[in-house]
């Protein structure tokens, strides 16, 4: 029955699928953009404007609901991983663990060379842990507090920040995100980071290069003041001890003993409150859990620290998983009757050169952040719609998932309504907007992968047929 039920509403075409594409894009772009709202209503609004084109078009809710089932799905691990990490962050600043990192921050950063440092150490650490999400809500925000402290412009700080945890994300082997494209594309895990260099290092050098010219010796001329301020203020409020690296090297170990997410972040939300308990003994349980489900109140009489420091709770995670449930929906919808596919499909079909097949690719990857906001998405459609052609191009697996991180996961932080966009903005407190311009890594990142393809450095080719032949010789005479 079910089958049938599938089948009952006409096939979209390739006009309307676009028409589809320019209306959602246009609804979600003027809501947010223009009239500054959340994206939770405008996507909303795309939501029910899709199932009121389904109905017409003759779909049952059996299959409209099933849509929206089946894209959900795939975001339950995220909104369990996002509800943890604003407990983290409340237990993190109660413990002392992110105040202690901005004193001995303050003491070890030099701020001539402070927005590059952080956009390096951004990189070093995510690279080792492996999810920028975690990078951006632990040490980036005990970063970001030391570069408005030092008085340089929070969307600098705030686009460094990112930049480096991205980085990190794109190249570990820990990353969800390239893990996914390395499965989607069928390419081994290794030689698909190996195969990112290519696009990767260059980007990286080039957004060193400008904060570099941007971020050296432009803190604000009161600094230090600001700074030894800031310094007596989390000494006298908060437990400042060495003892707050215990939970970022239990992250390390976790990271290197491949431990999942989900239990990396439970330990490390317990081992904070172990620590809090022991640095504060006369801790009430309801208080430890006023704070894990609304937040970390700073109370220190500094305005400035106490504006950056009262933050976390899952409840503030709330509009980032609403927003995560409201993306896949739109995503299963559009998955369910094939829209974003149709759109796709005779396109990657009628391109001949590489350059021009991986430049479609990289701006399909863009536009489905565009579309629906979801980074899984932003992935899975468009190395399903391009892999055959990839190939029949000649072009390897590898050319494919480098392609699905340029065009695809580094981008999702770019769009105001996109899932990491919020996420990040939402924790450092800059608009997606104010930090767009500095996060420079995402932004050259697909540049320098649409110049692999049309210079054809570091394109990765499948072997010829004459190269197969010599291959499949070589071996015979081995005796293999």
């Amino acid at each position: 029955m079910k089958e049938q039920s599938n089948k009952s509403h006409k096939p979209v075409s390739f006009g309307e699928a676009i028409i589809i594409l320019l209306a959602m894009l246009a609804i979600m772009g003027l809501g947010v953009i223009k009239f500054g709202l959340s994206p939770t209503t405008p996507v909303l609004l795309v939501i029910a404007l899709v199932i009121l084109w389904a109905k017409v078009r003759g779909a049952d809710w059996d299959t409209i609901h099933g849509g929206i089932t089946e894209g959900i799905k795939t975001g339950i691990i995220p909104i369990f991983i996002f509800l943890l990490i604003g407990a983290l962050i409340s237990v993190w600043i109660a413990a002392g663990i992110i105040p202690s990192m901005m004193v001995f921050g303050f003491h070890l950063i030099s701020a001539q060379w402070f927005v590059p440092s952080v956009f390096l150490v951004c990189a070093i650490v995510g690279t080792s842990i492996g999810s920028a999400f975690t990078i951006i809500s632990t040490i980036g925000i005990a970063l970001f507090g030391m570069g408005t402290t030092m008085g340089f412009n929070p969307a600098l700080v705030a686009g460094a920040i990112i930049s480096g945890a991205i980085f990190g994300d794109k190249t570990s082997p820990l990353s969800d995100s390239t893990n996914l494209a390395s499965a989607i594309a069928e390419s081994e895990l290794f030689a698909h980071i190996k195969n990112l260099m290519w696009s990767t290092i260059p980007a990286f050098f080039v957004s060193l290069i400008l904060y570099f010219i941007l971020g050296t010796g432009a803190s604000d001329s009161n600094a230090m003041g600001k700074i030894n301020t800031t310094v007596a203020t989390l000494n006298a409020n908060f437990s400042i001890t060495w003892w707050a690296a215990l939970p970022i090297i239990v992250m390390f170990v976790c990271a290197w003993r491949k431990i999942p997410a989900i239990e990396t972040l439970l330990l490390n939300v317990g081992l904070g409150i172990v620590m809090l308990f022991i640095e504060k003994p006369s801790t009430s349980i309801s208080s430890v859990a006023t704070m894990i489900e609304s937040g970390f109140v700073s109370k220190t009489g500094n305005a400035s620290v106490d504006a950056l420091l009262s933050r976390g709770g899952i409840s503030a995670m709330m509009a980032t998983v609403s927003l995560i449930i409201l993306t896949l929906t739109l995503g299963g919808l559009l998955m369910q009757f094939n829209i974003i596919q149709t759109a796709m499909v005779p396109l990657a079909k009628r391109l001949k050169s590489s350059g021009s097949l991986v430049t479609a690719a990289i701006l399909s990857g863009i536009g489905v952040n565009i579309f629906v906001g979801e980074q899984y998405l932003s992935v899975i459609l468009p190395g399903k719609a391009f892999k055959q052609t990839f190939n029949d191009r000649g072009l390897d697996n590898l050319a494919l998932s480098r392609v699905l991180e340029d065009g695809g996961t580094v981008i999702n932080y770019l769009i105001p309504w996109g899932v990491a966009a919020v996420f990040a903005a939402n924790t450092l407190g800059v608009s997606t907007l104010a930090y767009l311009p500095f996060c420079f890594f995402s932004l050259f990142s697909p540049v320098f992968s649409i110049l692999s393809g049309f210079t054809g450095v570091g394109l990765k080719r499948l072997p010829s047929s004459d190269d197969q032949s010599a291959t499949a010789a070589s071996m015979a005479a081995d005796g293999r």
